[in-house]
Formats: structure tokens, C-alpha cells, sequence
């Protein structure tokens, strides 16, 4: 019993930030991620010297250490590990640890190169963040009512380079270095997105006013997607947002109402 109570209250505190420990929980957990951020980007600065190096070291291993106890932890406390761990959370954290225990597999040798980029997967801690931002729900619900309207809209878009690709590999040729029509269509993203790299340019007056009509057309589909997401925010009209953080120890539930003293999902008492 003392065991379970240990327990239920280290969840309390670890996913729930309504009590004056949780919050102190989460603010260090925040001054920790910014940190370990702060680190990996000052140990990719070629100008540090060696000492200051080893320094980076240490700290970087003390961070992964922390984070390890806490990810262990939030297994532990959980009633579905599982379902944690296969989280979006879970393997935010996960990704956020593991980089530097592969280095201890893989210290030097061919591998190296590679390793330099796994360690960058460390940066996934930033994403740890977003835990901490109640107001991402509704950006979040949003996108997720628009997704069948914004993939109708990519699905128009792909069509329009394909084919505009498609005429101006036909006008221009392998000439003005239009070699293949990926390599057009490719021209046609770039150009319709407004991103201009200028790496491949029509020459002819008839491939001019062609790219002159996508890039007239590329003002317009650039608001598209943003008018599709600013009308599902304003249909949500202010949707209720919970103000606790209460979060279901044994499913991990965390939607609940303000006077909820059950988990609306499996019933357990919160």
C-alpha cells in the first residue's frame, strides 16, 4: 500500500503540474531541456577549445542521466507502461537519451560519421517542450479537421507542377537545363512556392510567360493552406479548455474536466 501511495504520488507529480510540486517539477524539467539544447548547439561551435569540450561532455552526460531517471521513472509510475512508452511523449524521450549511449557502443572507427548525426537526434528534447504548452491543443485540433481538406489541396498542387513541369520540359529542353521532367517539375515547386533558387531559369519568351503565370499562381495557393487553418480555429468558437492537468495513472487520460473525479475513459479515480 505504501508502495502504490509512493507511487501515485510521484505520477502526481511527474504528469501534473496542478500542485505546487508538479510545478516545480516541470519548471526544473524546462530549465533542464533548455540547457541540454544550449550545450549541444555550443559543442558544435568549431571555436571552443578542448577543455571546453570535456566540459560540454560532462554536462551533456549529466543531462542524458537526468533524463534517463526521469523516462525509467515515468515507466514505472505509469499503469500501461507500454502504451507510454510507444507514445508521442515516450518516444520524444526516448530519442532525446539515446544518442549518447551509442556512443559508448560506437566510441570511434567507421562509424564515426555517422554517429556525429545520430547525436544530433538530441536535439528532440526542444520537442519535450511542447508538453508544457496547454494552448497547442487547439493548433493541434485544427490541423486535425483540416488534414482532408489540406490533403485535397497538396493533392491539386502536386497535379499543377506535375503538369506545368511536364509543358516547360516540352518548351524549354534539356537546353536551358531542363533535362527530364522530375527535373522540370522539381523547377515548378521551387518556382510556384515562391523559393526561387535560380538554379534553373526558362530562356525562351514562351517558357517566360509560362513561368510568369506560376509564379502569379504561387501567391495564390500560398494562402490556401493558412486560410484553411485560420477558418477551423474560428469554428471552434473558444472550445471549453481545462484548466487542471489531471492525468489518469492508469491509462494516461489527461482530457478530463475541471471537477472530475473519475477518469472519463477506463473509470479509475483520479
Amino acid at each position: 500500500m505504501k508502495l502504490n501511495s509512493f507511487k501515485q504520488k510521484l505520477h502526481q507529480i511527474i504528469f501534473e503540474s496542478d500542485t505546487r510540486a508538479g510545478k516545480l517539477f516541470d519548471e526544473i524539467l524546462i530549465a533542464l531541456i533548455v540547457l541540454s539544447i544550449t550545450v549541444v548547439a555550443l559543442d558544435s561551435v568549431p571555436s571552443f577549445g578542448e577543455k571546453t569540450r570535456k566540459v560540454f561532455h560532462i554536462l551533456e552526460w549529466g543531462f542524458t542521466a537526468i533524463f534517463t531517471l526521469e523516462y525509467i521513472t515515468r515507466i514505472w509510475v505509469t499503469g500501461k507502461p507500454i502504451k507510454y512508452i510507444f507514445s508521442f511523449y515516450g518516444i520524444i524521450d526516448f530519442l532525446s537519451i539515446v544518442p549518447t549511449y551509442v556512443g559508448v557502443i560506437f566510441p570511434q572507427g567507421f562509424a564515426f560519421a555517422s554517429l556525429r548525426m545520430i547525436r544530433l537526434v538530441r536535439i528532440f528534447r526542444i520537442l519535450k517542450l511542447v508538453r508544457f504548452l496547454g494552448a497547442s491543443r487547439i493548433i493541434t485540433q485544427s490541423l486535425r479537421q483540416s488534414r482532408y481538406k489540406i490533403t485535397v489541396f497538396f493533392t491539386a498542387v502536386l497535379i499543377i507542377v506535375t503538369i506545368m513541369g511536364s509543358i516547360m520540359y516540352m518548351v524549354e529542353g534539356p537546353q536551358s537545363g531542363f533535362n527530364s521532367i522530375p527535373h522540370s517539375i522539381y523547377w515548378a515547386i521551387v518556382t510556384i512556392t515562391t523559393v526561387g533558387y535560380g538554379d534553373i531559369s526558362p530562356i525562351t519568351p514562351l517558357g517566360q510567360f509560362i513561368a510568369s503565370l506560376v509564379m502569379l499562381l504561387g501567391y495564390a495557393i500560398i494562402a490556401v493552406p493558412t486560410g484553411i487553418i485560420s477558418s477551423e480555429l474560428i469554428n471552434q468558437r473558444k472550445p471549453k479548455i481545462n484548466t487542471n492537468t489531471q492525468t489518469c495513472q492508469h491509462c494516461n487520460h489527461s482530457d478530463h474536466d475541471d471537477d472530475a473525479e473519475f477518469c472519463k475513459k477506463c473509470g479509475t479515480k483520479l
